[in-house]
C-alpha cells in the first residue's frame, strides 16, 4: 500500500489543527510553515478535508481552519478513503486476473498478510494518537492469530 503525499499532508494538517486550533481558527499559512508543506497544495488538501467533514473553514480576516470532528474519531483509514487512496499493495489482491501466476503464487499470502496488517493499523490509529508523540501501535499478524486458534 502506497501512502501518497496528499494523504501524508492531510494527516499532518489534521495533527497540526488538533494541536493548535483550540477555540480559534488557524490560518493555512501557519499550518504550512509548521508542517513544511507548500501552502497552495495545502489549500487543496484543506478543501478536501472540509468537503469530507473533517475540518471547518471560516472565511474573512478572523477566519481559518478548525477541526470539525474530535481527533479521536478521525481514523487514518478515513483520511485515506477521503482521498480515494485505498488501493492494495499489489494488484493481484484486488483482481486475480492481473497476474498469470496468481493461482500458483507463493507470494500472494504474505502480501495479503502485509495488507491486512497495514489496514488494521490505519483503522486503529486516530489523529489523537498521532498528537501524542510516543504512541506506538501493536498489531498481531493475522496469520499468527489464525494459527493460535
Amino acid at each position: 500500500m502506497h501512502i501518497p503525499v496528499k494523504v501524508d499532508y492531510a494527516v499532518r494538517a489534521l495533527v497540526d489543527l488538533s494541536r493548535n486550533s483550540g477555540d480559534k481558527p488557524v490560518h493555512a499559512t501557519q499550518v504550512a510553515r509548521r508542517m513544511a508543506m507548500p501552502e497552495p497544495y495545502l489549500d487543496h488538501i484543506l478543501h478536501t478535508l472540509s468537503k469530507h467533514g473533517f475540518t471547518k473553514t471560516l472565511r474573512g480576516p478572523m477566519g481559518g481552519h478548525t477541526l470539525a470532528m474530535d481527533p479521536k474519531d478521525i481514523k487514518l483509514s478515513m483520511v485515506m478513503a477521503a482521498f480515494n487512496e485505498t488501493e492494495t499493495i499489489v494488484g493481484c489482491l484486488e483482481n486475480l486476473d492481473t497476474c498469470t501466476l496468481s493461482s500458483d503464487c507463493g507470494q500472494r499470502d504474505i502480501w495479503q498478510t502485509v495488507e491486512e496488517a497495514v489496514s488494521t493499523i490505519l483503522e486503529q490509529t486516530t489523529i489523537a494518537d498521532l498528537v501524542k508523540p510516543s504512541t506506538s501501535v501493536a498489531v498481531e499478524s493475522p496469520r499468527k492469530v489464525a494459527q493460535s486458534v
